[in-house]
C-alpha cells in the first residue's frame, strides 16, 4: 500500500487506515519512540496515540510526505511524554543527556518565543543541515531527530564512538555560529 493510498483511508474514514498505519509504520513509530523513552509501555501509549492523533489529523491535513508526517507526531508525543516524565521523577537517562547535548547550542524554548517563532527555527536547522557534508548530517539527524545513542550511530555506520562523539561536537558549534549569524541569541 502507498502513502497515498494509506491518506485517502484516513480521507475515506476507513477503520483499516489504522491497521494498515500500524503494519506500515508501526516499527518505525516505536523505534522513534522507544530512543526517546526507553520504556516499552510508554512507547506503547505513544504509538497508540500517534495514530490516534493522525486519525484526528486527516483530513482536513493531506501530509505530502505521510513517513515524515507521522515521524513527527510520534517524536513530539514521545518528547512531551518525556518531559511530563522528567517532571514527576528526575532521572539521568540518555534522553537528558541527548537534550542537554543541545542546551548551548538550540536557544531556551522562553527565547526562541521572544526572538523567533518555532517554525523560523526549525527551518534554519533544516537550512544548515543541508549546508553541511553528508555524515555530518546524518549523524546529527540520527542523534538529535531518533535519538539514536552514540554506540547505535557508530555501530550502525561502522565506525569508532569517539569520531561520532567528535563528529556531533563539531557539527553542534557550527550550528550555534551559524544560528549566531542569523541572528539567534543563544
Amino acid at each position: 500500500m502507498t502513502d497515498f493510498e494509506l491518506i485517502d483511508l484516513y480521507c475515506s474514514r476507513s477503520e483499516n487506515a489504522i491497521a494498515e498505519t500500524a503494519n506500515l509504520y508501526g516499527a518505525y513509530c516505536t523505534a522513534i519512540s522507544m530512543n526517546i523513552l526507553h520504556n516499552k509501555e510508554d512507547t506503547e501509549e505513544c504509538v497508540n496515540d500517534t495514530y490516534l492523533s493522525v486519525w484526528n489529523s486527516i483530513p482536513p491535513q493531506r501530509p505530502g510526505s505521510f513517513s515524515s508526517f507521522i515521524g513527527r507526531i510520534a517524536r513530539n508525543l514521545s518528547l512531551n511524554r518525556y518531559k511530563m516524565r522528567k517532571t514527576q521523577k528526575r532521572t539521568g537517562e540518555e534522553s537528558a543527556l541527548l537534550f542537554s547535548e543541545l542546551e548551548g547550542v538550540i536557544p531556551a524554548a522562553q527565547n526562541v518565543e521572544n526572538q523567533v517563532d518555532v517554525k523560523e527555527l526549525a527551518d534554519l536547522i533544516d537550512r544548515f543541515l543541508d549546508l553541511i557534508a553528508e555524515d555530518d548530517m546524518i549523524f546529527f539527524v540520527r542523534r538529535y531527530w531518533y535519538g539514536d545513542s552514540i554506540a547505535k550511530i557508530a555501530g550502525r555506520f561502522s565506525v569508532g564512538q569517539s569520531r561520532v562523539k567528535t563528529n556531533l561536537h563539531r557539527t553542534r558549534s557550527k550550528l550555534k555560529k551559524y544560528l549566531e549569524r542569523e541572528g539567534i541569541t543563544i
